[in-house]
């Protein structure tokens, strides 16, 4: 894995965002065939595979997906409908924006600024943190895999 070259405080958003990256990238280097993890589920401390519960490859995608995000940024909100919902959704979101403004507007009087700032903080951080760690655990599984494979 590589190692961080930036240094930040521990708790520091930017460290974890640093260290998903560098985890995700890792995962991408490790995984040679990603089509192996289809069908195998992310098991954790002896829980059963659940039906409809996504598989490796799934996780694997979209932990790539999002890294890509973290790395360059969000997409503007009209590209990031069209690609998301090929464009069908966008009509529906213009007639919900003018409800979701109204919306908005009556919860920003309810919660002020900062306090916003640390929940969205904070929500981001713990995601990013266990994202990291499921990035962490399709590696693993997948070195397991080639382990009984070879």
């Amino acid at each position: 894995m590589q190692g961080q070259t930036k240094h930040y405080p521990k708790n520091c958003l930017l460290t974890v965002m640093d260290r998903y990256s560098a985890v995700v990238r890792n995962m991408e280097q490790v995984v040679m065939i990603p089509s192996l993890l289809r069908d195998v589920q992310l098991n954790g401390q002896g829980q059963q595979a659940q039906d409809g519960a996504p598989d490796l490859y799934n996780y694997f995608t979209m932990l790539k997906a999002i890294r890509v995000d973290v790395d360059h940024g969000l997409l503007p909100r009209e590209e990031w409908w069209s690609k998301v919902a090929g464009g069908r959704a966008h009509e529906a979101e213009q007639e919900a924006g003018e409800t979701e403004e109204v919306e908005d507007k009556r919860v920003l009087g309810q919660l002020d600024l900062e306090a916003q700032f640390h929940l969205h903080f904070s929500s981001l951080h713990h995601i990013l943190t266990h994202l990291t760690l499921k990035a962490e655990e399709v590696t693993r599984k997948y070195q397991e895999i080639m382990g009984q494979a070879m």
